[in-house]
């Protein structure tokens, strides 16, 4: 969130520093400037590459001589980039001035020395985002802005024009490379053994990574002010605006993910957490700024702008805009998908990015005639990019899901008393949930049945059956087919593997962790001031089995579990509240007072309850579709109609399962 915020500073400094330069110099003149800044942009590739780097590997270290030893060998080598490529700028100088159509090589003269500093800015930057120094970073970014934007307007007070907007650029990188060294209290002594295993493999992949992406994010200018006139590409550049700030922040969720995923090694949970965070933030980023861009009145644009943009240029503007914000946002969704395979391995993704590029670039050569043939070029090849780097992560998020570890403090030795059959799984679920208000009606008939079953009976079986649908259809549904039910006997060792339904109340108290004596244990430290309906209920339950037990009454009823086999983790399909009132009690003797029924099969990774993700939930939204044209009403009207024959009602054959 501090990335967040800082970066929409940041993008609205930059949005008032390009309106104000656009203002001053026009479409020609900002086509120019925004030819040779999107030069420098060009060459981030090399900026990021060490700043991923960096942040990579700092973040996977334990220590801070090895933190700061990484830094150092990245700092170094960025220096030697940042100069060879400076010197490669300067003698190329006329080249370049050629090709984009400037008044004089000075300006690449200037872009040359902002390169030598702002590649290692980015080993700098990238301590500060491996040791999760977001605030420093922040501030880092914020300062080079403010300076660019204060130099900016000042030289163009003084008249100096597009040459005096490059310097001021020049000055703020500058000066963020001189605010951004290393803290004090980094400052020891370095190791000199390095864990830099695969640093040449990841450097490789980081700099195809980053080529990719600032061709697909800038290149697009530099062939616009190569094929267009001066006025047309200044128009453009204006559009590139809105595609600059959708990105910049999108890119600040990405860089804020990247050292969290990376530093993750084996909770796969918390990876994937940062994985849903980030992609949430980029979706709600790029639909409100494609929202804002379509619903702004054309006029804004042409006073923001000013009359030296005829904006009728290519097409509707407003209509451009929407599009290049749209283009947009589809690529920041795959660069938030590539850059979470980055984070945790040596991908392909890198490839498949610099193959779309060299994609775009040779399809805007094909297709320029006019403005809006260069954006569809690049919609058509965000949209293919992000569907093939989205269907391999959705194939191994659905075929290769990881199965739930146990610790070996969680290990327990469940064991299997006897086999029972399904209908009597039903007709203990059933009992459990008959007071509820769904079975207001029915309670009166069908008391005997539920309470007192008889499991002989297939008419009663099949209408214990229809009772549950109607409350727990969906629930039942999600259950494999090849399910073996058991009774089961549990220890006390056996509670750490016992998870809570990963639903409704439990999702707010169990701190996405679910398992039961975890969630007892945060729920036991605000029992006593909350006055939650939820907290109340296990309260109460609490107070009652407390009760019970010292009576010496009964049992405390049937609890159904779930699981792959013996040996995994066990989730709660019915008995949550009562478990977890009985663990509030005593966690060690929770299973006291209870029978249990458990359900395994080795397909139970399919079923949401046990599993959650997107497979699941996918294959849970069609079985809520079926469970709403189950015939178990049917059933339930057949028996109220026949109650006092109720042993004779026939088994309806046209009638299909439920």
């Amino acid at each position: 969130m501090i990335m967040l915020v800082s970066s929409g500073l940041v993008g609205a400094l930059n949005l008032l520093y390009n309106l104000a330069i656009a203002h001053r110099l026009g479409a020609a003149g900002f086509g120019q400037a925004s030819a040779i800044y999107t030069v420098l942009m060009l060459l981030s590739a090399v900026h990021l590459s060490f700043q991923l780097l960096c942040s990579k590997f700092v973040a996977r270290c334990d220590s801070l001589p090895e933190k700061l030893a990484i830094y150092r060998y990245f700092h170094r080598r960025a220096w030697i980039y940042g100069l060879g490529f400076g010197l490669a700028l300067f003698y190329s100088r006329s080249l370049i001035s050629s090709y984009l159509n400037l008044p004089s090589p000075n300006y690449i003269i200037l872009l040359a020395v902002a390169t030598v500093f702002f590649i290692p800015l980015g080993a700098r930057r990238g301590l500060m985002q491996g040791l999760y120094d977001f605030r420093q970073l922040a501030s880092n970014f914020v300062l080079e802005v403010v300076v660019k934007v204060g130099g900016a307007f000042l030289v163009l007070a003084l008249g100096w024009g597009v040459g005096g907007v490059i310097a001021a650029v020049v000055a703020s990188i500058v000066l963020a490379y001189v605010c951004s060294g290393p803290k004090r209290d980094l400052l020891g002594e370095p190791r000199d053994h390095l864990p830099l295993p695969a640093a040449l493999s990841e450097g490789v992949q980081a700099s195809l990574f980053f080529a990719g992406q600032v061709i697909i994010n800038n290149l697009d200018i530099i062939l616009v002010k190569h094929f267009f006139a001066a006025t047309e590409a200044g128009v453009y550049a204006a559009v590139a605006l809105v595609g600059r700030v959708v990105y910049m922040l999108s890119w600040s969720v990405v860089s804020s993910m990247f050292p969290f995923s990376a530093g993750v090694r084996s909770e796969e949970q918390g990876s994937r957490a940062v994985l849903g965070t980030a992609l949430t933030l980029v979706i709600a980023i790029t639909g409100l700024f494609t929202l804002a861009v379509w619903a702004a009145p054309a006029q804004v644009w042409q006073i923001l702008l000013g009359s030296g943009f005829p904006l009728n240029q290519g097409g509707s503007y407003q209509a451009l805009l929407v599009l290049y914000a749209a283009t947009t946002g589809i690529y920041s969704l795959s660069v938030v998908l590539m850059s979470y395979e980055i984070s945790r391995k040596i991908g392909n993704v890198s490839w498949v990015q610099l193959g779309f590029s060299a994609a775009i670039v040779a399809g805007i050569y094909l297709f320029h005639r006019t403005l809006h043939d260069v954006i569809m070029v690049q919609t058509v090849l965000m949209t293919a990019l992000l569907a093939s780097v989205s269907v391999p992560f959705l194939w191994v998020e659905i075929y290769k899901r990881p199965v739930p570890v146990l610790t070996p403090q969680m290990q327990g030795s469940l064991t299997k008393v006897r086999r029972v059959n399904e209908e009597e799984v039903i007709s203990e679920f059933l009992k459990s949930e008959f007071y509820q208000r769904e079975f207001d009606r029915y309670r009166e008939a069908f008391c005997d049945i539920v309470t007192r079953p008889d499991l002989s009976s297939q008419a009663d079986n099949r209408l214990r059956r229809a009772l549950l649908y109607r409350r727990r259809g969906r629930l039942w549904r999600e259950i494999p087919a090849d399910t073996e039910w058991w009774e089961v006997g549990l220890q006390s060792s056996d509670l750490r593997r016992i998870r809570v339904f990963p639903r409704d109340q439990w999702r707010k108290h169990s701190d996405h962790n679910y398992y039961l004596l975890h969630t007892a244990e945060r729920i036991a430290s605000s029992i006593s001031q909350s006055s939650d309906a939820f907290i109340a209920k296990l309260r109460s339950l609490s107070t009652e089995l407390a009760h019970t037990q010292a009576a010496g009454h009964g049992a405390g009823g049937t609890v159904l579990l779930i699981g792959l086999d013996e040996a995994s983790a066990l989730t709660i399909v019915e008995g949550n509240h009562r478990m977890t009132a009985a663990a509030l009690l005593s966690p060690d003797d929770a299973h006291v007072p209870f029978r249990f029924l458990c359900g395994f099969s080795p397909h139970m990774m399919d079923c949401c309850w046990y599993q959650t993700d997107l497979s699941t939930l996918l294959r849970y939204a069609k079985n809520s579709v079926t469970w709403l044209f189950d015939n178990c009403q049917v059933v339930i009207d057949q028996a109220l109609q026949n109650k006092p024959e109720r042993e004779a009602i026939p088994m309806t054959p046209n009638l299909p399962p439920f």
